[in-house]
């Protein structure tokens, strides 16, 4: 006699063939998918006048180069307390378990049912006798198995998807993280900018006294006239003045530092950064064409069009028959002294088909909609790798040319330096006057504000391109770990 459990398996085995052979002759009257459709083309590295030799590697903290340890410690405590990265954490958490959602799409799924009642029967119902018009307990006791074949890879695209989407959400978080260790930098150096160009407005409003003590004494001694005294003590107020306008962009300046680091308003009350201790770092001379695959953003952007691209094919498999299989097992009956009887026991088969023949307009609809969502992604990752190459390069360039004003800068306020040192000379030895040293003070204040301007701009520009070159971040987004990458590799 042949063994049940060979008859089981060979029925199983019938079946799946039978549904594939009937899944195959059911495929040529599926409702008709339309044109094709040509996807836009994806900006190569290539088109972009990039170099073939890779560029030199960035440090993950690249901040650190600047040499200051009190921004170090900030950026630290930003990226573990901004409450905007947390943010994309936890999308990125939600991306992870849509995905895990999405592999046990195509996994059997089994279920254990159990329920008992008391129940009084109508006498006048379609219960017979001996049941109608009393109470009985009843109780069933089942187990089913539930199973959607992937014939047509539907679970295989939904999954991919999913993943595509949960490792851009990685290179989001990642992106977000370089974006705010580059906005505190930028914030801590206009703080030293700024505290900067209030040193030289002290130093202005000392030259102011000392010109005014000289214009008291020239005038006691008949030199000057009370003109002259007049414009030295009315140049004071506006000295006072640029110092408090400076006092109140540094008070806000020091709160938005504290703002990027997750912190209350005057809790950097007391940051004071100082421009000249800040280093300049080395930039790279040429842009490699490994930048796209440094860039979070950029990443992110070609993991919506993997995503995009994998949600055309699910749209595509909706034109193909859907099949399900069912099984349950189990006990049931009227009493519970009955339940557990042999002949008590149930057990039955339940596939199901379900085959798209009259609903071809929404499907059409529905993949070209899909297929328009791809174009986008497409367009936007296009835009990203453009925006991403635009950036660096200026950002190299930049750097160069404030290079060059720097030298020409310190040239010039050497000269303007010289000349109002010899103006105050001549004024004192009775030789000048008044008016010939504001003539000379101007272009000095001028230069002094101007190399701290040069100064800052230059860290600044370092900072955008580090950032520009990906700050440092190594892309692993193909290696994420998640239990629904292993599902189909069983």
């Amino acid at each position: 006699m042949t063994p049940p459990s060979f008859l089981t398996r060979s029925g199983a085995r019938c079946a799946l063939l039978c549904a594939g052979t009937l899944v195959g002759a059911l495929v040529s009257g599926c409702a008709s998918q339309g044109a094709a459709h040509t996807p836009l083309a994806s900006t190569q590295a290539a088109d972009l006048g990039l170099s073939a030799n890779p560029s030199a590697p960035i440090a993950a903290q690249w901040w650190t180069a600047l040499g200051d340890t009190t921004l170090n410690a900030l950026i630290e405590h930003a990226l573990q307390g901004s409450p905007s990265l947390a943010v994309l954490q936890a999308r990125q958490t939600r991306a992870l378990a849509l995905a895990d959602l999405s592999s046990s799409a195509s996994q059997p799924h089994a279920t254990l049912q159990a329920d008992a009642a008391r129940q009084r029967y109508s006498a006048n119902g379609m219960t017979p006798a001996p049941i109608a018009g009393s109470t009985w307990d009843s109780a069933n006791l089942q187990a089913t198995l539930r199973w959607s074949p992937d014939f047509f890879d539907r679970h295989r695209a939904e999954l991919q998807a999913a993943l595509g989407q949960a490792r851009a959400a990685q290179a989001d978080s990642a992106a977000a993280r370089s974006a705010l260790a580059t906005q505190v930098s930028r914030s801590y150096i206009a703080l030293a900018r700024l505290l900067a160009q209030r040193s030289v407005a002290e130093q202005h409003l000392a030259q102011r006294n000392a010109l005014l003590q000289l214009t008291q004494e020239r005038t006691q001694a008949g030199l000057d006239s009370q003109v002259e005294l007049t414009q030295a003590q009315a140049a004071l107020p506006d000295a006072q003045g640029q110092i408090e306008a400076l006092d109140e962009q540094i008070t806000l300046a020091r709160r938005q530092v504290a703002a990027l680091c997750g912190q209350a308003p005057q809790a950097q009350a007391t940051l004071a950064p100082q421009l000249d201790r800040l280093a300049l770092g080395d930039i790279p001379a040429v842009l490699g064409a490994d930048l796209l695959g440094r860039r979070a953003d950029v990443v992110a952007a070609r993991w919506r069009v993997e995503a995009a691209t994998q949600d055309v094919a699910v749209a595509r498999t909706a034109f193909y028959p859907d099949i399900n299989l069912s099984a349950f097992v189990g006990l049931s009956a009227i009493g519970l002294d009955q339940l557990l009887r042999a002949d008590s026991r149930q057990l039955g088969v339940a596939p199901a088909l379900t085959l798209p023949l009259f609903d071809g307009a929404r499907l059409r609809a529905q993949l070209g909609a899909r297929q328009a969502e791809l174009d986008t992604a497409i367009a936007q990752y296009n835009a990203a790798v453009l925006g991403a190459v635009k950036e660096a390069g200026d950002a190299i360039g930049s750097v160069q040319s404030l290079t060059r004003q720097q030298a020409l800068q310190a040239q010039a306020a050497t000269k303007a330096a010289t000349a109002y040192d010899f103006a105050t000379q001549r004024f004192r030895a009775g030789l000048g006057n008044y008016l010939l040293v504001l003539s000379t003070e101007s272009p000095l204040l001028a230069q002094r504000r101007l190399g701290i301007d040069l100064r800052a701009r230059q860290l600044d520009t370092r900072v955008l391109l580090m950032q520009a070159l990906g700050g440092g971040w190594h892309n692993d987004t193909d290696l994420t770990d998640i239990s629904a990458a292993k599902a189909f590799s069983l």
